[in-house]
């Protein structure tokens, strides 16, 4: 626990992440990637020098299925305040709009969501749980789909939402040890129930 939190830790003091007096939302699917860093920055508030506060969102697309229920115990022993965002996002994309290729605009539609959340709970930091394989992925992908060098960066002061900066803690650390720390730490994960992504 101690060397990946150490790396959340460098990650977040050399980009200048999180200052004192942030609130820091953490935007929680159930995977993975957003509850170890949520684990991860619940763990680092009793080291930083630095006071921040934190809050867990999940949008809720409204595709049947989904369970927040773990997320919701998991957020009631770490101390971190949750609040889902129900919304019709899943509907509006696979039964009124019929989208082949929906995943543009449900992202799209989910970041107007999320951000709506955030500016209500006073929130100035949105934290992502993209690491560095993902860094080298999109990289890599603006290279040969693209045609341009377009990176993914550690820490983004939002052109949308004036006020708001995205910052990635686990920018430095590699997926394999994102999946070690599930392990040890028994984390249970709630399965996408986007039909898009099944097939």
């Amino acid at each position: 626990m101690q060397e990946i939190l150490g790396l959340v830790r460098r990650c977040v003091e050399d980009y200048d992440m999180i200052q004192a007096g942030d609130t820091v939302a953490v935007g929680v699917s159930g995977g993975k990637d957003s509850l170890s860093l949520l684990y991860l920055l619940a763990a680092l508030r009793r080291y930083y020098p630095v006071h921040y506060d934190l809050q867990a969102v999940t949008i809720d697309m409204g595709l049947p299925g989904m369970d927040f229920s773990p997320v919701a115990e998991l957020c009631a022993k770490l101390d971190v305040p949750y609040q889902i965002k129900k919304t019709e996002i899943g509907p509006i994309i696979f039964e009124y709009r019929h989208e082949k290729n929906p995943c543009s605009m449900c992202a799209k539609m989910r970041r107007g969501a999320l951000n709506d959340v955030l500016l209500e709970l006073g929130c100035n930091k949105i934290a992502l749980g993209h690491h560095f394989n993902d860094v080298i992925e999109t990289t890599v992908m603006s290279m040969f789909y693209g045609s341009q060098l377009q990176a993914m960066p550690p820490k983004l002061h939002s052109t949308s939402f004036p006020g708001m900066t995205l910052i990635r803690p686990m920018y430095c650390i590699h997926e394999e040890d994102i999946l070690a720390w599930k392990r040890y730490n028994e984390l249970e994960f709630i399965p996408c129930a986007c039909r898009f992504t099944e097939n």
